[in-house]
């Protein structure tokens, strides 16, 4: 029996995928607990709708992610810290503080787990960080620190 997987089953197949079962596996297993469906004309249509709406909402994130790297380019947060001799500071500046700033200042939300600051900023000066905004789309934004 062919059937159109619902869910991910674990050495059988991947959710949206069409493969061929047998009768029992199927209609004990598989259909009984919603982890597969039969693969009718009407349900096959309906999957090649779900998947079509996935490929646009997937382009338009990529997109989206474009625009947003774009934006970032062009700016530089400033953020003032405490410092001492030589430039360095009385602590650091984190990637949740530069999120903080984009946030306030500029209206942009990202999360402080895509910002790739291997390590916390911890001198005076401008640094250039690294930002992943998609799986194909990475930016880098400017940040300046000032003395307090």
């Amino acid at each position: 029996m062919k059937v159109i997987f619902l869910k991910d089953v674990k050495g059988k197949g991947k959710k949206g995928e069409v493969k061929n079962v047998a009768d029992g596996y199927a209609q004990n297993f598989l259909i009984k607990n919603n982890y597969a469906i039969e693969a009718t004309a009407a349900n096959m249509s309906a999957l090649k709708g779900q998947q079509k709406k996935a490929e646009k909402e997937a382009a338009e994130e990529l997109q989206e992610a474009k625009d947003l790297k774009d934006k970032l380019e062009k700016i530089t947060i400033e953020l003032k810290a405490k410092s001492g001799e030589g430039g360095r500071l009385f602590g650091s500046i984190t990637s949740k503080q530069i999120a903080q700033a984009l946030q306030k200042d500029h209206g942009v939300k990202v999360d402080k787990r895509k910002i790739e600051l291997p390590d916390a900023i911890r001198s005076l000066g401008h640094t250039k960080v690294p930002i992943k905004l998609h799986h194909e789309v990475s930016g880098t934004l400017n940040v300046h620190v000032s003395e307090e």
